[in-house]
């Protein structure tokens, strides 16, 4: 492993009280065997985020260690940051393209979708029947500060609930819908349009069981959470605001000041997290590169699965 073999190489160090782990002892450019999977596969399911520092990987290296812990996910739709001869990487960059697209510069564009305090809350791809698994995300190149990730734990939210609410939000279900929230333009409005014409939808149960460690998850966030169903709008709104304050209180989140080469591995599942949506001007951008890992349709308490509405088929990215 470079700084040692096996489990006993490998050092955790928790950063804040319920999620969060900062890890020693672990080359990632280097093989991992068994052993270190099993002992980061273990920290990641407690903590759930892991941080490594200063590892410096190249694309090759980052999706090799990817792959001891999932199938990392083909994403056909990437700007033009992103390299070509690795689909399974996606560039952070991109999004600076991505307003332009539209005919919006940047800074219109996230405040069209981050217009509340609470919107840039998020899992990867929560709208989709199958979110991915996990998401390892390294930095190339990020500014000297304000480049920072919050990232929040979905299993403390839900257990920090009373024991009435958590008994009524077991049984409930949330639309997840791409594009919730985001506000049109006056007239034409090329974003919109595209929203619409590549819609996905699924219908998620509100709390989630983690497929491996058994945990109940309050499976909100800001992104892409339309309503829950079964109850009017005047009653969901309020509601659904009131979980995803619950989810991201401080004493549940965890936030981590980038360096590059600074590697983040997080269980999507019992996180969101939260990226920064204004940058400081200099000469460092905030260059990160992204892959995430195959994930399954979640489960809700009473054991049924997600259903799709639309545009969520397993497999399609």
């Amino acid at each position: 492993m470079g700084q040692g073999t096996g489990a006993a190489a490998v050092g955790v160090r928790p950063v804040a009280a319920r999620i969060g782990a900062e890890i020693t002892g672990v080359d990632l450019a280097q093989e991992p065997d068994a052993a270190t999977v099993a002992a980061l596969r273990a920290a990641l399911l407690r903590w759930k985020v892991l941080f490594f520092r200063g590892q410096h990987l190249d694309h090759a290296a980052h999706l090799a260690f990817a792959r001891r812990f999932g199938e990392p996910v083909a994403v056909r739709a990437r700007g033009s940051y992103s390299p070509g001869e690795h689909p399974e990487i996606e560039t952070t960059a991109d999004r600076l393209e991505l307003g332009g697209r539209y005919g919006m510069d940047r800074d219109e564009w996230l405040e069209r979708r981050r217009h509340t305090l609470l919107r840039g809350w998020h899992c990867d791809h929560g709208a989709r029947i199958d979110p991915p698994a996990a998401t390892l995300l390294r930095a190339e190149s990020v500014p000297a500060y304000g480049a920072d990730t919050c990232w929040a734990n979905l299993a403390a939210a839900y257990e920090g609930l009373s024991a009435p609410l958590r008994g009524f939000v077991d049984g409930l279900r949330a639309e997840h819908r791409l594009g919730v929230g985001y506000q049109p333009r006056a007239g034409e409005d090329a974003y919109l349009r595209h929203l619409l014409e590549h819609q996905t939808a699924s219908r998620h149960p509100l709390v989630r069981v983690h497929p491996e460690s058994g945990e109940r998850l309050l499976f909100v966030n800001g992104y892409y959470v339309e309503r829950i169903l079964d109850l009017t709008r005047a009653e969901s709104g309020p509601l659904l605001e009131l979980l995803l304050a619950q989810a991201v209180r401080p004493e549940y989140t965890v936030r981590f000041r980038w360096e590059p080469g600074d590697v983040a591995f997080w269980d999507n599942r019992a996180t969101i997290h939260l990226a920064p949506s204004e940058l400081p001007a200099g000469d460092r951008p905030r260059i990160m590169h992204r892959v995430m890992l195959a994930g399954e349709v979640p489960v809700g308490v009473d054991g049924k699965p997600s259903e799709p509405v639309t545009g969520t088929e397993a497999g399609r990215w």
